[in-house]
């Protein structure tokens, strides 16, 4: 069943909150830890998020002008304007942040996504561990599986097999399975690493490999 809008914004904000908290306490040194996404440290993550709160439609259209219609370029620029030299002001900004509903001309769906996708492409590098409800992990994963993979989702990769939630059974697609937590499952389908032997079933190599 699909969230409705204002169910999607409680699951975002509620996941940036528990963000922030979680990094409430990180020694400064960590905050250059490598993160999931290649090339940007879990600063340069945190930033990407606070950019992708404070961006409506507008400032994304602007936001791809300064760029020449480059989606990652933009991506940088906006790395480059909200990251503050001291971590814990970034984070600060973050958090003022976390109550707003602000999209670009994208599903709202996408918010939920970045929101877990890059809490964990934060969280992993630093041993976090994080807990999602189910409904926003498999909302997240239906709208991946939907969108093609440059347009940011996962379609492709998931291609010819079966994803099985082993928390609730739940399944998408046909094929092979492919047996995880929910989160490991949006993870692989996001084009993100996933530890060996978290993923079981015969069409799990496959998802892997997608990547």
């Amino acid at each position: 069943m699909r969230l409705s809008t204002s169910e999607i914004w409680q699951l975002v904000h509620e996941e940036r909150a528990q963000l922030a908290d979680d990094l409430s306490a990180l020694p400064t040194p960590r905050w250059e830890t490598p993160s999931l996404c290649e090339g940007w440290s879990v600063h340069d993550v945190l930033a990407h998020l606070l950019d992708t709160a404070l961006a409506g439609r507008l400032a994304f259209a602007w936001s791809m002008v300064r760029a020449k219609g480059d989606f990652d370029r933009a991506n940088e620029n906006g790395v480059r304007r909200y990251r503050h030299t001291d971590p814990s002001q970034t984070l600060a900004a973050f958090r003022e942040a976390g109550h707003l509903q602000r999209t670009p001309p994208a599903h709202r769906a996408t918010r939920l996504v970045e929101a877990i996708v890059h809490g964990e492409d934060i969280r992993r590098p630093l041993g976090i561990e994080a807990t999602y409800p189910s409904a926003a992990i498999h909302e997240a994963l239906n709208y991946q599986l939907r969108t093609t993979v440059s347009f940011g989702g996962g379609r492709e990769r998931a291609q010819g097999v079966r994803l099985v939630d082993a928390a609730t059974d739940q399944t998408w697609g046909t094929g092979p399975e492919v047996t995880g937590r929910a989160v490991d499952l949006l993870m692989a389908v996001s084009g993100r690493p996933v530890e060996g032997g978290v993923l079981t079933g015969p069409g799990a190599p496959h998802l892997v490999a997608g990547r």
